[in-house]
Order: structure tokens, then sequence, then C-alpha cells
């Protein structure tokens, strides 16, 4: 009986000693775990105490979407998410106060910034000296969607909400090969950029950028990671070029979508019905066939009256009856095409971009075109242009 105790009493022993090596062992490896966040935590910190100190003298503008993202983790999961390579040029829109342009600079071969605003030049290449990587970084002081971009592997960028439709119509419209883009917009529009046919989201944005593109999220980025905060939080998305390009020229499908997607979850057969819709596409034609010599729609003409707010309006437009008859020529016209290729019944919201392409190609073999100017672009900066506003 004294045996057993004394056995039972070791066992016991035991457990608590191995219960006590347990504890210290989950303590030592959650504090291993943890410790590269404390690490940034307190990098964070200082690193905001820093940005904040320098904007006292500072004062960031509205106006130019101007804020800072602040929080390292985010910075890092972007770069580490972005895939660059040692040989790597990385091209950075509003570097700011240079937060990610560091990070960039520890991976990447090159470091090509275009800022706009001089104080943060001045801040940028400050802080960039302090690390002594200033003979990799170039930084170009324009507007970006005026500046011809130059040659760049990746775009990596923190983008201002202002500026987000147009620039991303630059990068993946533009002139410059690329691998891909990775980019911070506000959460909405990247919501709207990745939407898919057949959802609520899905538009023109989304439409005419996946022609040539291919979006994926990466993730989320709260508001309060930026200094000053905004009133919304952002995403971070990655752009990738598609490898085949449909052959199509990018100012008549802009305009083509433009059109479709005005109501975009209406019938095309009502959204071409409209008599107005019908006097702009037929003016459009008669421009063209002015162009091309070509007499199809040229006997009618429109008295161009004008509403208070400089836009056409139907009710002031005077028709004469060969002009009568010419509308309702081409209203048959357009429900012909419609017709002959099943699209009378369906929704823009709803169609591929392989339909889309479709309904396109049977307006353009009827001599219907919906951009007057078939012509190549001069500059990025006029590409973006016309495909702004979305």
């Amino acid at each position: 009986m004294l045996h057993q105790t004394k056995m039972f009493s070791n066992h016991i022993s035991k457990l608590i000693i191995r219960q006590h090596f347990v504890r210290q062992y989950c303590r030592t490896k959650s504090t291993r775990r943890f410790h590269n966040v404390k690490d940034e935590d307190e990098e964070y910190h200082k690193v905001r105490r820093k940005t904040e100190n320098e904007e006292t003298h500072i004062y960031l503008l509205k106006s130019r979407g101007q804020h800072l993202l602040m929080n390292p983790r985010v910075l890092n999961s972007i770069v580490q998410k972005s895939n660059i390579l040692p040989t790597d040029t990385v091209l950075e829109i509003g570097p700011g106060t240079g937060n990610l342009t560091l990070k960039l600079l520890e991976v990447a071969q090159k470091v090509i910034a275009i800022e706009i605003d001089k104080r943060m030049i001045e801040i940028l290449h400050k802080r960039v000296s302090e690390r002594g990587l200033q003979d990799r970084l170039t930084v170009i002081c324009q507007d970006a969607l005026k500046t011809e971009f130059p040659q760049f592997d990746l775009m990596v960028a923190n983008i201002p909400y202002g500026i987000s439709s147009p620039l991303v119509a630059k990068l993946v419209f533009g002139k410059n090969s690329y691998r891909s883009g990775t980019l911070l917009l506000q959460k909405e529009f990247a919501r709207r950029l990745l939407a898919n046919p057949g959802e609520s989201e899905f538009n023109r944005l989304a439409v005419n950028v996946k022609l040539v593109a291919d979006v994926e999220f990466v993730m989320n980025v709260s508001k309060k990671d930026f200094l000053p905060c905004p009133k919304v939080d952002s995403s971070v998305v990655k752009i990738h070029p598609k490898a085949e390009i449909p052959e199509v020229d990018y100012k008549e499908w802009c305009a083509f979508t433009r059109t479709c997607f005005t109501k975009k979850n209406k019938t095309l057969r009502a959204i071409f019905k409209h008599k107005r819709m019908l006097v702009e596409l037929m003016k459009l034609q008669e421009t063209k066939g002015d162009e091309e010599n070509n007499t199809l729609y040229s006997d009618y003409h429109v008295n161009d009256t004008e509403d208070k707010d400089g836009l056409s309006n139907e009710d002031n437009v005077n028709f004469s009856s060969d002009v009568v008859k010419d509308l309702n020529l081409f209203r048959d016209i357009i429900n012909d095409i419609l017709r002959s290729g099943g699209f009378e019944d369906k929704r823009p919201s709803k169609l591929s971009h392989e339909e889309l392409l479709d309904l396109l190609s049977l307006f353009n073999r009827a001599r219907i075109h919906f951009h007057g100017q078939v012509k190549l672009m001069e500059s990025d900066a006029e590409l973006a242009s016309a495909f702004c506003p979305l």
C-alpha cells in the first residue's frame, strides 16, 4: 500500500513538471510568434511619430487625396504581394513622404516616383538619403495623368482616390508593357473593378478594364492605417495584362460601352429606342459618312438647340418629314441588328465580353459606329481623358 502511494505521488510530480514545461514552451513559442508583430508595432509608432512631426510643417491637401499609409504590416504585405524581382524597375504614383517608397527601394533595382507636390518630394529625398538609397530613386515632379510614363516592370502605388479611374485606364490601355500593377484603391472603387457580369456592381469600369486585363483581390486596408484618417476603407488589387487582347479600336469600344451602360439594367431594345439616343447616333453616322464619302445618312439635319444645361433637348429638336422618315428607318436598322444577334431582350449588366464584342461587331458591319474619329491615341493622357469618367 505504501509502495502504491509513493508511485502515485511520483506520477503526480511528473505530471506537474510536464505541465510546467508545456506552459513554458507555449509561452516561449507565443513570444517568438508575435515578436515580429511587436517589432512592427514599435516601427509603426516610430514612423507615425516621425511623420507627424514632419507634417507639423506641411499641410496635407484633401483635393489631392493626400492620405499617407502608415501601418508597416500593410506596407510590407503590399511589397510582398507585388512579387518584385531584384532587377525590376517599379513605378510609384504619389509616393508622398516615402513610406512605401522606402520599402520598394529595399527590394527593387530602381524606383521611379511621380509626385506633383514639391513639399512631399523634399521630405522624400531627405528620408531616402538617410538610408543611402538615393542612387536607386528617380523622382518626376509632374501630374501623373499628363506626363508620359517611363519604361517600368511593375506599378505599385497608393492611388489618390480622385484620379483612380483615369490612372487605371492609363495603366491598362497605355502603350507601356508591364508585368503587373498592385494598387491601393478606395474599397468601393475596388469592388466595382472586381465585379463580374450578372453582379449588381458590374459596370462600365469593370467591362473596360477587364477587356485587356485580369483583376485580382489582394486584401482590405482599414482607414485607421492612414494619416490623416479618410472617411472610407481601402482595398489592394493586383492587375495583370492579358496575354491575348481582342482586336478592337479602344475609343470605339469605350464609346460603345458608354452607350450601353448608361442604363445597364434595361434591355438593349429599350436603351436604343429613345429618340435622343437615335438622333445622336444618326448625327455620328452623318459625320462618318462625310469622312468616308458615304451618304447613307447624310440627307438628315438636326436643329442643335440646347437647354439651360448645355445639353441637347430632344423636345426642342425640329424634324422635317424627311428626317422623321430617316429616324424611323434608322430605328428599324438598329432593331434588326439587335434581333439578328438575339440581343433585343438582353441587358448590358449581364453580358460577357464576348457577347459585347459580338454586338459591337454587328453594329460596325452595318456601318454604325459609336465614336466619330477612329484614330490612334496621341498620348496616354488623351486616352485617360477619353476613358474618364466611368
